[in-house]
């Protein structure tokens, strides 16, 4: 009786060893199909996010396209400078015919400026810049700081919900490191992100279309972003506007800034870092 019991718990012995065995394998395996999964639903998630993007970006050109065609009729010599100003010489170019058809086609030309500019603004194209000192050209003070500001919100916003749809599982895919690093330097100034935003905006530190990508990615709430991005745009627009009052002196953007509005930026942007300093001081008191 002994043997069969025996040769039975050995048998049983070596089956579960057999087993275990095979679990043991199995477990690496099932690990590494489940990250090749993973990796591929992230490639196939950001495959989608370009092309969504791409989409959205055409749609958006073919009305550039729309509006252009349903311009005023310009002479031959006109057309090749209704383009995006990349340069001073562009922007002067441009401004002339504007200024030419802006009495009579006012509320037209005004609509295409602006349209442009949150064009540029929402894919992150360079060129808002001439467009700032170029509505100071072709517009009074007040108005042309209204449309610049109004333009960069509205711009930025939408650039910020167009990331918010496409760019996080772009940024996870390509950049998962740096966006971990971002998202830690806002939640340590998570109450203060609106003065941040208004630092941001006036000084050089960062381009402002890195601001409106990264944004949502890290975790900057919509309504800090856009109330920052309207007001915090103002002190350089207002340099930008000035400047576009002696569009035809200027040879080059760097122009418009000179050593006295630099030190004007400079001044506003530790003023919107004052409540800040306020807070930290008077919270280190109470404690």
């Amino acid at each position: 009786m002994s043997t069969p019991t025996s040769n039975g718990q050995l048998r049983y012995t070596a089956n579960n060893n057999l087993n275990n065995g095979t679990n043991n394998h199995s477990k690496p395996a099932n690990g590494k199909v489940a990250q090749a999964a993973d990796k591929e639903e992230e490639e196939r998630s950001a495959r989608q996010s370009l092309i969504i993007l791409a989409a959205i970006f055409f749609t958006s050109l073919f009305a550039m396209i729309y509006v252009y065609a349903m311009f005023p009729r310009l002479e031959e010599s006109e057309k090749q400078y209704i383009k995006v100003p990349f340069d001073i010489e562009d922007a002067k170019q441009l401004g002339r015919v504007l200024d030419r058809y802006k009495d009579l086609y006012y509320l037209e030309v005004m609509f295409g400026v602006i349209l442009v500019y949150i064009f540029l603004q929402t894919f992150a194209i360079p060129g808002s810049l001439f467009l700032s000192i170029l509505s100071g050209f072709l517009y009074n003070f007040p108005v042309a700081l209204a449309l610049v500001c109004f333009c960069s919100a509205l711009g930025a916003t939408l650039c910020y919900l167009l990331s918010q749809l496409v760019g996080r599982r772009l940024v996870k895919h390509y950049f998962p490191a740096k966006a971990r690093d971002w998202a830690a330097q806002v939640d340590k100034h998570r109450e203060d992100l609106l003065s941040y935003m208004l630092f941001l905006r006036m000084t050089p530190f960062l381009p402002n279309w890195f601001i409106n990508l990264v944004a949502p990615v890290i975790g900057v709430p919509l309504y800090p972003f856009a109330l920052g991005t309207f007001l915090g745009v103002a002190p350089p627009s207002f340099i930008a506007i000035q400047a576009g009052k002696t569009l035809y002196k200027m040879t080059s953007s760097s122009d418009a800034f000179s050593w006295g509005s630099v030190t004007l930026l400079a001044a506003f942007s530790v003023l919107s870092l004052v409540p800040v300093i306020f807070k930290r001081y008077f919270k280190s008191k109470i404690d």
